[in-house]
């Protein structure tokens, strides 16, 4: 197999890398990239699967000799997050590498390959009555790997924590070829750093993820989410309030608004019968007065959120949860009746925000709210909140920063970077300052 005239090889070390590829992973394994496997509009030469950790490597340090630029990929559901790449020579696939390694379900800890999907991993658990205890997007696509580099954990984290409080075991194959390991007997082990949290969020940018050990959670007896509505979000703001400093052990509490709508809160119990049973009714002592009905399926849902086109944008906020009322009120207010929008905060004060419409007032729209969001998101000297646009049309990434401003932790991210991945060699420029 060749490259196709149209991807032209640019020089000799990247067609020697074209012949090692095949090498090391089989003729059967890599393939011109097509238009399917572009970036953001910028598209790579080749792709190739490794079916192991050992190849994974071996692609790796081949591809950092020849000075390729590689954008690793599982199952794309979120390959258009973050910046354009400045460049793609190789997408490297964890197709291949989709097995649950080990379920110890005495231990309560699973080990999982990066290219298996949320879904066949849970499945697996649930075969002993446990599970990893998150919702992300996609489950049924969506790989551990891309949940992983992109801190995708959904609305559960608010009771069982984040990705980076469940994970506690990665292997991470570095640009150079490096296996590096946390924990147990290792290869390499990268002192002084916690890999499991470095990576988790990092978009790729540090190392490859081949492996990951999660710690598991029981699966719930009985569960059940219940829907209370008002006339305005300040309303149920105070409730919110009260619920979190409540006694109420809930596993998800989220608000629900969008334009010319009247505003949600769910609030999800799971547990034995009785307790589920308990809980409930504690609710509803606390929100007499308020109108209170089961949960219609798909509240807790967030894909609809991320409708694809030119005229939509979706986005990550946080503020203040005392803010989120203001947050609102400021969304409605730059919408000037022209845009449509929706959002879900699923922890009352982060979430995410959907817009859609005319193309120029969406990108006032979004500098605006990042403003605001910023404003909402400060208390005392600490930094204020934020606004990341995760999915927008690739020509609206060249009027807008989808990251926003850096911080002062950036040189600590390029230091970081420049040890991890000092050519540049993954996902170049994705990153928060183009890292």
């Amino acid at each position: 197999m060749s490259p196709s005239p149209e991807l032209t090889i640019k020089s000799s070390s990247k067609q020697a890398l074209w012949s090692k590829l095949e090498t090391i992973v089989g003729k059967d394994h890599v393939r011109e990239a097509t238009a399917s496997d572009r970036v953001d509009g910028i598209g790579a030469q080749m792709v190739a699967e490794p079916g192991t950790e050992s190849e994974l490597a071996a692609i790796l340090e081949a591809a950092n000799e020849a000075e390729c630029k590689v954008i690793p990929r599982g199952a794309g559901t979120k390959l258009d997050w973050g910046n354009k790449p400045r460049s793609a020579d190789l997408i490297l696939s964890t197709a291949r590498l989709n097995r649950v390694l080990e379920h110890a379900w005495g231990d309560m800890t699973a080990t999982v390959e990066a290219g298996c999907t949320v879904q066949k991993l849970q499945n697996v658990l649930a075969e002993h009555r446990q599970r990893l205890a998150i919702d992300p997007l996609w489950p049924e696509q969506a790989t551990i790997g891309g949940i992983l580099a992109t801190n995708d954990g959904g609305s559960l984290r608010v009771r069982f924590g984040s990705l980076r409080d469940l994970i506690i075991g990665v292997t991470l194959i570095l640009p150079d070829g490096t296996i590096a390991k946390s924990g147990g007997k290792v290869v390499k082990n990268v002192a002084g750093y916690d890999l499991p949290k470095m990576v988790t969020g990092a978009l790729g940018t540090l190392g490859m993820i081949t492996t990951a050990v999660f710690r598991l959670h029981p699966l719930p007896a009985e569960t059940r989410s219940i829907t209370i509505s008002a006339e305005s979000t300040s309303k149920l703001q105070k409730l919110a309030s009260a619920i979190h400093d409540s006694q109420l052990a809930y596993t998800g509490l989220q608000f629900r608004v969008q334009s010319g709508a009247a505003p949600k809160l769910d609030i999800r119990f799971e547990g034995i019968a009785s307790g589920v049973v308990a809980q409930s009714q504690q609710l509803a002592d606390m929100s007499s007065g308020f109108k209170r009905e089961d949960a219609e399926p798909g509240a807790w849902n967030r894909e609809h959120l991320f409708l694809s086109g030119a005229s939509s944008i979706t986005a990550k906020f946080s503020v203040l949860p005392a803010e989120m009322s203001n947050f609102v009120d400021a969304v409605s207010r730059v919408s000037q009746d022209k845009l449509d929008w929706k959002m879900v905060a699923q922890s009352v004060g982060v979430g995410l925000l959907q817009m859609s419409g005319d193309a120029s007032i969406l990108v006032q729209a979004l500098q605006m709210l990042r403003a605001e969001a910023e404003k909402l998101g400060k208390l005392g000297e600490m930094s204020g909140g934020s606004l990341i646009v995760l999915r927008c049309p690739t020509e609206m990434k060249l009027k807008f920063d989808v990251w926003g401003p850096t911080s002062d932790a950036q040189p600590l991210f390029m230091s970081v970077k420049k040890q991890f991945d000092p050519l540049g060699t993954l996902n170049p420029g994705r990153f928060i300052g183009g890292i």
